[in-house]
Parts: C-alpha cells; sequence; structure tokens
C-alpha cells in the first residue's frame, strides 16, 4: 500500500520538474540566461520557488540540465544514425561520421531555438569551459571513429563545430547538406599519397 501513496507523489514529481524545465527553455531562448530570473520560471510552470529549489539549486542548474538532456538527445541521435549506417553495409567511416554529422545538424535544427541559445555565449559562468569540454569529447568520438588520425579529426570535428554555428543561426537545411558535401570531400594526407601539395 506504501507504494501506492508514493507513487502520484513521484509521478507529480516528474511533472513538476518537466513543467520547470519547459518554463525555463522558453524563458532563457525569450530572455536569455543573464536576464531570466527564478521568479520567471516558477511563474511560467505555475510552480513555486521551493518546487524549483527541491527539483535543482538554481537558475544555473536548470541551464545546465536544459543542456545536458539536448546533448543527450544529440548523442542518441547520432548514435543510431551511425548504428544505422553501419548496418546498412557502410565501412567508409567518413560516410558514417556525415550520417551521424547530418543527424546532428538535424537535431540542431529541430530544436533551433534551444540549440541557439546554448551557442550565444548567455550562459551561467563557466559554461563555456563545460562547451569546451563537450567538444574534447565529441572530438575523443570521432577519433575512435577515424582510428586515431589525428589530423583528420581536428579538421572535420572543427569544420562541423563551425557549421553547427552558421545552421543553427541560418535555419538553413540547404546550408547543413552544402556543408555536408564539402566535408565528406575531406581525405587523410595518407589517402592522398602522404604529399601536401604547396
Amino acid at each position: 500500500m506504501s507504494s501506492d501513496v508514493e507513487q502520484p507523489v513521484t509521478v507529480r514529481g516528474a511533472a513538476t520538474r518537466t513543467a520547470l524545465l519547459t518554463a525555463a527553455r522558453e524563458v532563457f531562448v525569450s530572455k536569455g540566461f543573464a536576464e531570466a530570473g527564478v521568479t520567471d520560471v516558477v511563474s511560467r510552470a505555475e510552480a513555486s520557488v521551493g518546487s524549483l529549489y527541491h527539483h535543482f539549486s538554481g537558475k544555473a542548474d536548470l541551464y545546465l540540465t536544459l543542456f545536458e538532456e539536448f546533448q543527450s538527445r544529440q548523442w542518441q541521435r547520432t548514435k543510431l544514425a551511425a548504428r544505422e549506417s553501419r548496418a546498412s553495409g557502410e565501412s567508409d567511416p567518413m560516410k558514417v561520421f556525415i550520417s551521424a554529422a547530418r543527424a546532428y545538424l538535424d537535431g540542431c535544427l529541430e530544436e533551433r531555438e534551444l540549440a541557439a541559445l546554448f551557442l550565444r555565449g548567455d550562459g551561467p559562468p563557466g559554461f563555456e569551459v563545460v562547451m569546451r569540454d563537450r567538444l574534447r569529447t565529441w572530438a575523443k568520438r570521432n577519433a575512435a571513429l577515424f582510428e586515431e588520425e589525428g589530423a583528420l579529426v581536428v579538421v572535420v570535428t572543427g569544420a562541423l563545430a563551425a557549421a553547427v554555428s552558421e545552421v543553427v543561426l541560418s535555419g538553413d537545411r540547404q546550408l547543413a547538406e552544402d556543408v555536408l558535401a564539402i566535408i565528406g570531400q575531406i581525405q587523410p594526407v595518407a589517402a592522398q599519397g602522404g604529399q601536401v601539395s604547396g
């Protein structure tokens, strides 16, 4: 019987947490992180300040949770795309990368307001360090795909990171496809005979 009593509290708590995150997303997108207030979030969520602090440590925690959940969805999108590419028989690491990169860009366009929020530079103190760490993690995953070809990893990861900003800001799906077509042409130096022409 005690689980019957606890169940509604858990469901209600999850609903409150979701409402707070939804409200935080709307407030941060419309006002920016610096201008947003905890009172704006709880008012929009129709929740109490106490409930916000029950689920989150404050405004920065809301922002970072939104970021981590977005990144988790992006990771799932890219992992699924890479898996599907390999399952269809693709063995070229660049083509697998392009499939995953397309899924990442599609996710950015699908959640464009949220992606733009994280690119604006208006986050909590230290957020730029979180972004740099995320880019390093991304590069490590790419390194595994490209079998540690360091220069290639740096180039494709950097090119895609720069493209993400432009695609999110413009909302231009064709730009995303054009960028992917260009990145897909990049070859490691060894594949070009080991020489770079000058």
